[in-house]
């Protein structure tokens, strides 16, 4: 229903626009002096621009699953590259000045909409809650508030705490369902955007450490496509416990991809008891807007 003025229709009009069996119809009740009457025209009679405005009000997956298959009129007016260019200025994701080049503004503006962090509770707000712990040695994980014992400020004043390890080894992890966090089939193996990973790791200053990382990309059933597993790093007793960010782009990965395993952690150089080990905070995975190459125009339903 869209009520009021504005370029549907005058104060005292409402339109109701609904799809059936592949034929749509504008159903218009206008107030006039006399009777209210009632006239069944086509919506395909609206002008295209009025068209288009109509369509920048349906929910983006429903203009591509419910309204693009309806007509060749709906789905050449859904597929301009005008309406999702100008979706992503509602939605902020570009600027009036954007001067970077796009190949699907479809596809860009659906992986704008679903980018965020889709690891949970990375900064130890929620203690350990999320996190599936693999490794649980020595006097096992902790949370602590930053800085810590012969520790420094996090970079960003924002994060408050972070994750701890013992003198024997601490893994945890996290497995991300891709299609669960609204990324679909077609959307993963046609265009394949940009996977960025990044992860904090920091020693106390009186401890040695060694700081472990693996971040793998697999299929439906589990197997590997693809992963970042680089050389354990360790830090020296006596170091400044400057906080260090790790950082991995996956690009041009195989097809397939449907989850990405997250696990990080470490343990302590002097095996002393406590909390003397690596640690970590801030991880995120992020699948960016960037895509892989330039995949033809059409775009799969959601």
């Amino acid at each position: 229903m869209f009520p009021g003025p504005g370029p549907w229709g005058s104060v005292g009009s409402t339109f109701l626009v609904r799809a059936h069996d592949h034929c749509c119809f504008l159903q218009a009740c206008v107030c006039t002096s006399s009777p209210a009457t009632m006239a069944l025209v086509s919506i395909n009679q609206l002008p295209e621009n009025i068209l288009l405005e109509v369509f920048m009000h349906v929910p983006a997956r429903q203009l591509l699953r419910n309204c693009r298959p309806v007509c060749c009129l709906w789905r050449d007016l859904i597929d301009l590259v005008s309406l999702w260019k100008r979706r992503c200025l509602r939605e902020g994701y570009v600027t009036e000045d954007w001067d970077q080049p796009v190949a699907d503004w479809k596809v860009f503006y659906f992986l704008c909409s679903l980018r965020r962090n889709l690891l949970r509770n990375p900064c130890a707000e929620e203690d350990m809650r999320s996190w599936n712990i693999d490794s649980n040695g020595g006097d096992q994980w902790k949370v602590e508030s930053l800085p810590g014992a012969h520790g420094i400020d996090f970079p960003d004043s924002k994060v408050k705490k972070y994750f701890v390890t013992s003198y024997d080894m601490c893994l945890k992890s996290q497995l991300i369902d891709l299609k669960a966090e609204g990324y679909w089939e077609e959307l993963l193996d046609k265009f394949r955007p940009d996977i960025e990973v990044k992860d904090w790791f920091a020693a106390r200053a009186d401890c040695g450490c060694t700081y472990h990382i693996r971040v793998k990309l697999t299929s439906a059933d589990y197997l590997v496509l693809a992963s970042f597993e680089p050389p354990p790093v360790t830090i020296h007793q006596w170091n400044d416990a400057k906080w260090t960010e790790v950082s991995h782009t996956f690009s041009d990965y195989p097809p397939g991809v449907r989850h990405i395993l997250f696990q990080h952690g470490g343990k302590d150089t002097q095996f002393w008891a406590g909390w003397y080990g690596p640690r970590v905070t801030n991880s995120s995975v992020v699948i960016s807007h960037r895509v892989t190459r330039n995949p033809p125009p059409a775009v799969a339903q959601p």
